[in-house]
Parts: C-alpha cells; structure tokens; sequence
C-alpha cells in the first residue's frame, strides 16, 4: 500500500481476533518508529509492555478489545515545560509510526488515554519523570470500521498577510 492509501485507510480496532501477533514484528515496527522526528534527538519515548495480571488491574471497560498486544508508552518529561511538549509531540509522531507500521502488515491498533490517570500511572508503576502518552492495544482486526467524516482542510487554513 503506497503512504496516501495506508494513511487514509488505517482505522482504530477496537475488537481483536484472538491470533497473536509475531513479537520479531512488533519490536520491528518499534525500532522503525524510534525514527519518528524528536528535537535535538532527545528520544524521550519508553515502552512498557503489559501483562495479564496488570491489564486486569487497568480495568479498561471493553478490555482492550481482547486485543493480544498491549504496551504503554511514556514520554520523558524534560527539563522544562517547552522540552516536555517538544517530547510528547516526538512520542506522539513514534506513536503513529508503529500504528501505520502495523496497519500495513495487517494489524490493527487502539490508541487509549487510561494510563495518563493517576491511577493508571500508579497501575503501570510510572515515576513522577514522565507521562503516559497512551496505552497502545495491537492484533488482528475482528472488524473494520467504516471511515468517519473528516473535515476538509480547507476549513482548517488560514493564510498571514
């Protein structure tokens, strides 16, 4: 699939079949994104991957679409505030990456905010030295979804005189 058709076509799954997904693709897709733009190469993404027994703890109501991957990704929270956007912007382009990484080997993925909570960051046993971007729910689509209406973008353009 060229990068317009993967781009457009990519979907959010939120119910998985129960086949598992190659970890070699995983961490594949994982390195590949790691070249996701980051200012000044600070690469201020960790990757926690979770298990059964805390992904029960999260208590996410549809959990996870049974999905068979789950990891949370963190982002550093730097020296500053203006650091600490710059990375999570970087963190949310390595996001991206994996899930268009994914999509077009066939895999689905869900983008969740639970771990951003406090609870959540208390479930996932992250420290006060970063965010939690998302928790990031990987497999194979049981369903598609149908695409949603986007807004042209010409009504998001402004042109300065």
């Amino acid at each position: 699939m060229n990068l317009f058709e993967l781009i457009k076509n990519r979907r959010t799954i939120k119910k998985y079949k129960s086949d598992s997904v190659d970890p070699a693709k995983v961490k594949k897709w994982l390195e590949t994104a790691r070249f996701a733009p980051n200012h000044k190469l600070t690469e201020p993404w960790e990757i926690v991957f979770i298990g059964s027994e805390t992904r029960s703890e999260l208590n996410h109501k549809m959990n996870f679409g049974n999905a068979p991957v789950l990891f949370a990704v963190l982002s550093h929270k730097g020296r500053n505030e203006l650091e600490r956007e710059e990375n999570l912007a970087a963190v949310s382009c390595f996001i991206q990456n994996f899930m268009l990484l994914a999509w077009d080997e066939g895999v689905g993925t869900f983008w969740c905010s639970i771990g951003a909570s406090e609870r959540g960051k208390k479930v996932l046993q992250v420290s006060d030295e970063y965010d939690v971007v998302g928790v990031i729910a990987a497999g194979y689509p049981e369903e598609i979804p149908a695409p949603k209406e986007r807004t042209a973008i010409d009504l998001k353009i402004k042109q300065l005189q």
